[in-house]
C-alpha cells in the first residue's frame, strides 16, 4: 500500500496546479483487490446488458408490444448473444479510451515500461507496439488526437509561440479551440480533456 500523506493536493486556482498534476506520481496506483474486480465485473455488465436490451429483437418486440422486459428474460439464448455483442463493444471501448490513457500518460512523462506495468504486466515491447505514438522524444511536435467523453480533440504544437494548443469537437458537438497558451503538451491535454468532459453528454435511461 502506498503513502499518500506525501502527495500534494493543489486546488485547480492555485498557481502551481498544472506543474503539479502533470508530474507523476510514484507508484501511480495501488493494485486492485478482488472486491475492486468483482464490483469492476458488476458495472461492466451493468453497461453491456443496458446496450444488449437496447439492440435485442426481442426486447424490441417487447417494447413495441408495449410490455416489460422481464429480467427472467435474459435467459434466452438470443439475449444472451445480443449481450455477447455487447460485451464485444465493451472490449471496443475498452482498446479506444486504453489508447487514450496510454497517450495522455506517455505525453506527460511515463515510459513504455510504466504503461506496459499498468496494461497488466506486459512488456516494455509490447507496450510499445500496442500505442506506438504514446511515448515520444522531447523534440517531437507532431499532433496526437485523443478521445474521451464520447467527443475528440487534437494537441498541436505552434513552433512561433513554442507553446501547445487544441482543437476539440464534444459529445454535444460543442467546438473549442484554444489559445497557443499552454506550456507543455501535458498542459494542453488537460485543458482538452476538461473541455470533453464538461460536455459530455449525460447517461441515457434504457428505454422500457
Amino acid at each position: 500500500m502506498s503513502d499518500e500523506t506525501g502527495i500534494p493536493t493543489p486546488d485547480q486556482n492555485d498557481a502551481h496546479f498544472w506543474a503539479t498534476v502533470t508530474r507523476l506520481v510514484e507508484p501511480p496506483w495501488n493494485e486492485p483487490t478482488t472486491e475492486d474486480s468483482f464490483a469492476m465485473d458488476d458495472r461492466v455488465h451493468e453497461a453491456a446488458r443496458a446496450l444488449a436490451e437496447r439492440i435485442s429483437t426481442r426486447a424490441l418486440a417487447y417494447r413495441a408490444a408495449g410490455k416489460p422486459l422481464d429480467p427472467a428474460l435474459m435467459a434466452a439464448p438470443d439475449l444472451q448473444l445480443a449481450l455477447l455483442r455487447a460485451l464485444y463493444e465493451t472490449k471496443q471501448s475498452v482498446d479506444r479510451l486504453a489508447e487514450s490513457a496510454a497517450t495522455v500518460a506517455g505525453r506527460g512523462g511515463a515510459s513504455y515500461a510504466q504503461l506496459g506495468a499498468a496494461w497488466g504486466g506486459i512488456k516494455r515491447q509490447s507496450a510499445r507496439l500496442k500505442w506506438p505514438h504514446a511515448v515520444v522524444g522531447r523534440s517531437t511536435r507532431e499532433s496526437i488526437p485523443l478521445h474521451y467523453a464520447g467527443g475528440s480533440a487534437v494537441v498541436h504544437h505552434d513552433a512561433d509561440a513554442d507553446a501547445w494548443w487544441y482543437s476539440a469537437t464534444a459529445a454535444d458537438q460543442e467546438e473549442r479551440e484554444s489559445e497557443a497558451v499552454h506550456g507543455t503538451y501535458a498542459e494542453a491535454i488537460a485543458g482538452a480533456t476538461e473541455f470533453l468532459l464538461a460536455h459530455a453528454l449525460p447517461d441515457r435511461d434504457v428505454p422500457a
